[in-house]
């Protein structure tokens, strides 16, 4: 497939950078709604808590499904018509869940928000291609930091909104959010799109080119997605941590324990600062370390909220350490393909989240949070040797 070349609109100023962060952190924090509900929506729907669990599984294999599907389109079709069609529908699967009334029609809701949210993952390649030049992460970086954001404070706020009116508040809210931030990014952003026409099917064909032909593309994705599935395993079960006798937290409480994340999501600009001068080698070490020592702290943290609240700090700032670093050296690769480039790495990130809800659901099942704790910390190490490989590549080449 020949290589087209991105037209170049003049650089994103940083109020329109701050409303594509806004949007980014409505799509994907959407996904997140669930993990501090699931007692409540048990309650609720009158299921088990583990067929609520599932849940979490099921946002984040949509995600997967539509970072693989429905990313790449943004090497093929105008952005801003993509981002804002993409938002659109998201808003729609969360009224659907905001008016679920079994958990057959929440599922259905769950799938839809999270299939089409990944929006979000058209916008932060886009706003690498329409930065000034050397300024890519650090733009990426604004961007992330609401994305990331928005995940932590979905959790806050769906379990503040579900003190205040239910736990099927948080979606409605967010629908009528996302679509009028769907609007405001219609009016504010510059058309966007490369030149020349491909067809879907060489768009897809192309994913597969691209991770043979970029052996570093292999390796950071594999990173990336160990990382996300060792913090998946916490976000599966923090909240039946939390609810449980040794704890006794209610949702709104729950949700508040997120905030303390919330300094993670804010050093994202950082991290693109340091990647954009070289240092996304030694950044991706250091995340690594934080991410072993977090499970360390989550392990004492089982009777502990100070030591609990210490470890999901710790993880999630190590998470976003990672994350920036390696979309950095991901879209360096091949500029003109950043969204398959995202696409690949964004699939493998979700398929680690994935699997990591899935194990941390059967973790918690058959030996409670000890047995969470060492299959979350085996995942970090494996981080290490994924690191490894890619110091060696990145010293060859």
């Amino acid at each position: 497939m020949p290589v087209v070349t991105p037209k170049t609109p003049s650089p994103l100023s940083l109020p329109v950078l701050l409303l594509m962060s806004v949007a980014a952190g409505l799509c994907a924090g959407g996904n997140y709604f669930n993990q501090p509900l699931l007692h409540s929506i048990a309650v609720g729907l009158q299921v088990s808590e583990a067929q609520a669990a599932l849940t979490v599984t099921l946002a984040q294999v949509s995600y997967a499904l539509g970072l693989l599907l429905l990313v790449p389109l943004g090497d093929m079709l105008e952005r801003r018509r993509l981002a804002v069609t993409l938002m659109l529908l998201a808003a729609a699967g969360q009224f659907i869940s905001g008016w679920a009334p079994s958990l057959a029609w929440l599922a259905a809701g769950t799938v839809m928000a999270g299939l089409f949210s990944v929006a979000a993952q058209v916008l932060v390649p886009m706003a690498a291609t329409l930065a000034a030049p050397g300024r890519s992460g650090w733009a990426v970086g604004v961007v992330m930091s609401g994305l990331l954001t928005g995940i932590l404070g979905a959790r806050s706020a769906a379990g503040l909104l579900s003190a205040l009116g239910g736990w099927s508040t948080v979606y409605k809210v967010a629908g009528v959010l996302m679509v009028g931030v769907a609007l405001a990014l219609w009016r504010q952003l510059p058309p966007s799109r490369n030149e020349g026409q491909v067809s879907y099917a060489q768009v897809l064909r192309s994913l597969g080119t691209l991770l043979v032909r970029h052996p570093r593309l292999r390796s950071r994705s594999l990173i990336g997605g160990l990382a996300f599935a060792s913090v998946s395993v916490l976000f599966s079960t923090m909240a039946l941590l939390l609810s449980g006798p040794a704890q006794g937290l209610s949702d709104s409480a729950i949700g508040l324990c997120g905030l303390v994340a919330v300094a993670g999501a804010l050093m994202a600009s950082v991290v693109g600062k340091l990647s954009d001068r070289g240092w996304a080698q030694a950044t991706t070490a250091a995340a690594a370390a934080l991410l072993l020592l977090g499970w360390g702290c989550l392990w004492l943290g089982e009777a502990s909220l100070p030591w609990f609240l210490a470890g999901l700090l710790l993880v999630d700032l190590a998470l976003q350490g990672m994350h920036i670093s390696n979309q950095n050296v991901v879209y360096s690769l091949e500029p003109p393909s950043r969204s398959r480039l995202n696409a690949v790495y964004m699939t493998s990130y979700f398929i680690g989240a994935a699997s990591g809800s899935a194990l941390g659901s059967l973790a918690w099942q058959h030996g409670g949070w000890h047995s969470t704790c060492t299959l979350g910390a085996l995942l970090a190490l494996s981080t290490w040797a994924a690191l490894a490989l890619d110091q060696r590549l990145a010293r060859a080449r």
